[in-house]
């Protein structure tokens, strides 16, 4: 009987040497557990982020401006009548129609070519008189279509005048092979007559 009571202090012992065992067990699967879990102070990031690359294909592209080109200032404007005009008929501002005969070239760089639109219009004009009254035209230009958009154009205009009745002919003033004669004392402008304008004030376009 002694014998069995000298081992119940070694067996209470194991026992409690076991229980200690599971309960050190159960402590680290909870700190394991607790070190796992996301902090709830911590923001939680997406599962899934969008590629970047494709969100720049998909942007929309800023446009680059168009540098802007200025014409100075007396640089000639050939053109070419589309329509004709006569100091027995047309009336002051009066529109006509006409082309560019020769392209608009700044430093290198077709800003108009030949052929694009341009409107003039008909400053003054008289009708011939009797004896010392001879008609005359006075037309300038006033827009030109670059680009699908009218273009104000400030130009020198041009001005022809016919003789005396006394003469038979007539007179051309300020240009050269562009009129033609009338009767005895009207002039007229004829289609696909060249006339050649100069800027009075630069021309600034978007090139």
């Amino acid at each position: 009987m002694k014998l069995k009571f000298q081992f119940v202090p070694i067996l209470a012992a194991l026992l409690a040497v076991v229980l200690l065992s599971l309960n050190l067990g159960r402590s680290r699967q909870v700190s394991s557990a607790e070190a796992a879990a996301p902090s709830e102070e911590e923001p939680q990031l997406p599962f899934h982020h969008g590629d970047a690359s494709s969100d720049l294909a998909h942007a929309t592209p800023i446009p680059t401006p168009t540098p802007e080109v200025t014409v100075p200032a007396g640089t000639e404007l050939e053109v070419r009548m589309q329509s004709s005009l006569s100091s027995a008929t047309a009336s002051a501002g009066e529109h006509f129609e006409a082309v560019l005969q020769e392209p608009l070239v700044i430093n290198g760089e077709v800003i108009a070519p030949n052929g694009t639109d341009v409107t003039g219009r008909v400053v003054a004009v008289r009708r011939s008189g009797r004896l010392h009254k001879p008609g005359y035209l006075r037309i300038t230009l006033v827009s030109l279509n670059l680009k699908e958009q009218q273009m104000l154009l400030a130009t020198s205009s041009f001005f022809v005048q016919g003789d005396p009745p006394r003469k038979r002919n007539w007179t051309l003033i300020g240009g050269a092979t562009a009129t033609l004669a009338t009767g005895k004392k009207d002039v007229a402008i004829g289609v696909e007559r060249h006339l050649t304008f100069r800027l009075t004030q630069p021309l600034v376009t978007h090139g």
